[in-house]
């Protein structure tokens, strides 16, 4: 059987308040490798109590107690340029056979509290087939080089950066940041890797130019975004103030509309005296709103509409999550580009569909008006879409969704990486012990704080041509049947008009 290929295919791994993406993204016209990495504790290696705790936990059988490390960066040298020979530990587990442990019984402990990855994950083998007969060959990396910002290798557990081009503000230093707190997280678990990353905004490698060719993989990043479980903490809060039925019965959208056609039009359903398209579009100035402080771009109190429309920018909009965990309709226009997760959702279930090639303004009316008419449809459509980002997009996860990304990566590496030789090594000294302000703020609130004792989720089998075939035709065949009851409902209004 022949096997479908989806209209789009694409990667996102978050961190805390930046991103760091680490997937791929395949479209009509463009492919991109996309990563977000997501962080949000603090950095590692052994206290001086550790050998005392560890021993007694394996003594008695129990798990052992959480391990903290703080950042030094005043006792263990110039850390702007040079990291500590034992910064990350070769393997954490053969710590504990160091102590008199067993290792076969401390990773019985480690695997027995595993669960299964949420079923989106399957998209890591969908997004990796390109490279699936070929493999990734040194000379498939080098080519994405002319695309790319920067060169990340990491080697027995450390990284290597070799910048070439001038990254935008600071968005280079937190990619990196993010993957330093995964190696952290998972000390030495994390393969040899070569990952070329671009950071521009707009996606830069075409499907149509590797018709007869393998695209060379590369990785994109995105900066500046709060630390995840911080912000759906204060987003549940702020739920809670208001229920669905109690929230205005309209669509809700802020964002600047100048990055996409498909915004520029959205914004001519905006209600009016003419026209009441049931929808309320706010442009944002983001140079007003950083001298402001940006007051009016907080996503928790963005939750204040029975209906929340995603519509995407230059590329991928972060915003996507951050609408789906409001308890209210999120409104997807059709995207070209897809987060990590958003393949796992199911319209109709997860989210209304709106349909990108047709009139925007009378879809998001007829959503509107039906969600109005039928409120405990509408509510379940909500919560659910709510509830998965809430469950299945925890910081546990991304973690998780970051590590298999990266390791299935790897298998498809047809050579070692080694360390390029222009390249210098990073830890979190070298990237946050000479900042100031906000950014060093961002860093210190974002970084993990110590190895974990449990291992990655399990990663659940790749679709079979026919279960992938169906999962398509699903999805197909509930956006039609939204397009069906649409084209009723204005056929309707036109008779009676």
């Amino acid at each position: 059987m022949k096997w479908p290929r989806p209209s789009g295919w694409q990667c996102i791994v978050y961190s805390s308040f930046v991103l760091v993406l680490v997937c791929i993204v395949q479209s009509i016209d463009e492919i991109r490798f996309e990563s977000l990495f997501k962080l949000d504790r603090v950095p590692l290696f052994l206290p001086k109590t550790f050998h005392h705790s560890t021993n007694e936990s394996i003594a008695r059988n129990t798990p052992p107690k959480t391990i903290q490390i703080p950042l030094n960066c005043t006792s263990l040298g110039n850390r702007t340029r040079n990291c500590p020979a034992n910064y990350y530990p070769k393997n954490f587990i053969s710590q504990y056979s160091q102590l008199g442990g067993q290792d076969d019984d401390h990773q019985e402990y480690q695997e027995g509290g595993r669960s299964t990855c949420p079923d989106y994950f399957r998209w890591i083998y969908e997004d990796l087939r390109p490279w699936k007969e070929t493999g990734i060959t040194a000379e498939m990396v080098e080519r994405a080089w002319p695309a790319s910002h920067f060169r990340l290798v990491i080697v027995d557990g450390r990284a290597y950066v070799d910048r070439h081009k001038m990254a935008p503000q600071t968005s280079d230093v937190f990619t990196l940041w993010g993957i330093l707190q995964l190696l952290r997280r998972y000390p030495g678990k994390l393969p040899d890797l070569d990952l070329m990353f671009s950071v521009a905004d707009k996606p830069v490698i075409k499907s149509e130019d590797y018709q007869a060719t393998t695209p060379p993989p590369l990785f994109r990043a995105e900066t500046n975004i709060k630390p995840w479980e911080e912000l759906l903490e204060e987003i549940k809060e702020e739920d809670k103030r208001k229920r669905w039925m109690d929230k205005e019965a309209y669509a809700f959208w802020r964002g600047n509309p100048r990055t996409s056609a498909s915004r520029m039009e959205l914004m001519r359903c905006n209600v009016s005296h003419k026209q009441d398209w049931g929808v309320h579009l706010y442009k944002q100035d983001w140079n007003k709103e950083k001298a402001e402080g940006y007051k009016q771009s907080n996503q928790a109190r963005q939750c204040t509409h029975r209906y929340k429309i995603y519509v995407e920018g230059i590329g991928w909009s972060v915003s996507e999550k951050y609408i789906l965990a409001c308890n209210s309709v999120a409104l997807l226009v059709k995207s070209r580009y897809y987060d990590f997760f958003s393949r796992g959702l199911m319209p109709m279930h997860h989210y209304w569909p709106i349909n990108d090639q047709g009139d925007k303004c009378r879809s998001i009316k007829f959503a509107v008006e039906w969600g109005n008419s039928h409120e405990q449809e509408a509510q379940d459509i909500g919560k659910a879409g709510s509830n998965f980002i809430r469950e299945d997009l925890k910081m546990d996860h991304v973690y998780d969704y970051m590590f298999h990304v990266l390791s299935e990566y790897a298998k498809l590496l047809r050579y070692k990486p080694t360390i390029p030789e222009r390249a210098l090594e990073i830890c979190s000294e070298t990237l946050s012990c000479s900042r100031v302000g906000v950014h060093k703020t961002f860093l210190m609130e974002s970084m993990v704080k110590g190895p974990t004792n449990v291992s990655p989720c399990n990663m659940p089998p790749p679709y079979d041509a026919l279960a992938f075939q169906a999962l398509l035709e699903r999805k197909v065949n509930a956006i039609s049947q939204v397009e069906l009851w649409e084209k009723k409902y204005w056929e309707n209004q036109t008779q009676n008009n």
